[in-house]
């Protein structure tokens, strides 16, 4: 693999850990700022809706930019982002900092997913994404334990000033390590948004949005989770972040494995293992070693599809790979907020934190229905692949 694969990683590393750690210190932040856990949790949805609408907005805006350029000068918007986060003074300035920040998330990883899988043969595309999002993956072993300790020893601001540092690190890995000249395809981006009409890519953002909204309805309130039903304590909790962000890099791991195997069969079965561990969460949250090792096993299979999800939308919106790539992680991120907001609103109405999962496993059937549907139009609907899409003629 490319050293230059390192940079994307560790961008991906600094993004991962400015969304994920909020969710270590919403009690932090909702002391603070004097609201409740449930508005703090909304911090991720706004997060994500940034996500979402930066993802058409800068898809535009960078159609015809050098890729360096363009995923260096995202960067600097990360960085400037989390300044602000670290130095806002009241809940609705931390949500529109934490908007700020989300603008890049979309656009960097749609662009740096393209990049990774071009600077690769084609048998290693898949496992070449996962190597970049092993980046984010690392930042819920490292960054997101990490950042909740901090915050918890100096206050929750602290965390995002060392989110700040690690985003002039990935800047200069950036501006070092990747090529100075980086292919694009020709096209106008406009004309490119055809593609998001043609029902395989349709299908693969849906399950997207479908399997993030299930993974965050749970993960937004994982804290309050293990300390009011599991019985852990704040350091406790810490190490449990540590285990289940070791989950999510070996789920990254098998998943671009699995995609560049078999793509659709590894993406239906992993959804059907899920369902069965999110319904067995309910009992085993109970127990600290039995909710330990779900926690792990949930990691393994939900962050297993994103990889997978990640090459379906690239190989089936071939002929606009950089903008499907991108819109498909504002549909990650319209998931992330989509759960989030389920997670508040059934708190809110009654429903206990270890029911959580019950509804994130009704998430999770629904992705499982799309995606035996997808299958299924694939042997009915001729395909064209990638390289043949764009003969003459074809």
């Amino acid at each position: 693999m490319p050293l230059s694969l390192l940079a994307l990683a560790v961008a991906a590393f600094g993004i991962g850990t400015t969304e994920f750690v909020v969710m270590g210190l919403l009690p932090d932040v909702a002391r603070d700022l004097s609201v409740t856990i449930p508005d703090a949790g909304l911090l991720v949805s706004g997060y994500a809706l940034g996500v979402v609408i930066g993802a058409p907005l800068l898809a535009i805006l960078t159609a015809k930019l050098p890729r360096k350029a363009t995923l260096v000068g995202l960067m600097g918007l990360f960085i400037a982002g989390n300044v602000l986060c670290a130095l806002a003074p009241s809940y609705g300035l931390l949500m529109a900092a934490r908007i700020v920040t989300a603008f890049c998330h979309a656009a960097f990883f749609g662009i740096g997913s393209v990049v990774a899988a071009d600077l690769v043969p084609r048998n290693k595309r898949a496992q070449a994404i996962a190597l970049m999002f092993a980046g984010l993956t690392l930042a819920n072993v490292l960054g997101v334990p990490a950042g909740t300790a901090l915050g918890q020893w100096l206050g929750w601001r602290s965390t995002f000033w060392a989110v700040v540092g690690i985003g002039f690190a990935a800047l200069i890995a950036l501006a070092l390590l990747l090529p100075g000249r980086i292919p694009m395809k020709a096209g106008r981006i406009l004309a490119e948004f055809k593609v998001l009409g043609e029902a395989q890519v349709l299908y693969a953002m849906a399950i997207s949005v479908l399997c993030s909204a299930s993974l965050f309805t749970v993960f937004t309130y994982i804290s309050p989770l293990l300390s009011n039903v599991t019985g852990l304590g704040a350091s406790a909790i810490t190490g449990a972040l540590l285990l289940f962000g070791v989950g999510l890099t070996a789920g990254n791991m098998l998943g671009g494995r699995l995609a560049d195997w078999r793509l659709m069969p590894s993406l239906i079965g992993t959804l059907v293992v899920l369902l069965g561990v999110l319904l067995a969460f309910v009992a085993t949250s109970f127990y600290v070693v039995p909710a330990l090792v779900t926690l792990v096993i949930w990691g393994v299979l939900g962050f297993a599809l994103v990889p997978l999800l990640q090459l379906r939308v690239v190989d089936s919106a071939h002929r606009a790979p950089n903008l499907a790539a991108t819109l498909n992680q504002g549909a990650f991120n319209l998931g992330n907020a989509i759960g989030a907001a389920i997670g508040a609103v059934a708190i809110t109405h009654g429903i206990a934190y270890q029911h959580l999962p019950v509804v994130a496993a009704g998430l999770t059937l629904s992705a499982l229905g799309l995606s035996i549907a997808s299958a299924r139009r694939d042997r009915t609907t001729p395909q064209l692949s990638p390289d043949t899409a764009c003969e003459p003629g074809r």
